[in-house]
């Protein structure tokens, strides 16, 4: 089964959008899934620096 998700808005400075676009389209994924991966990879270095 998927995951659950949830639809937000957030603000993000147009420079850094322009940025998260083009690594997404480089890596071949949609902004939103680009977004999650990102966060996702950034809460798990934070939580293994605090083990």
């Amino acid at each position: 089964m998927k995951p659950l998700k949830d639809k937000i808005s957030v603000t993000i400075d147009s420079d850094l959008l322009v940025k998260l676009r083009q690594l997404a389209d480089d890596d071949d994924r949609s902004l939103s899934q680009y977004i999650n991966l990102i966060l996702k990879q950034h809460i798990d270095r934070k939580e293994k620096k605090e083990q």
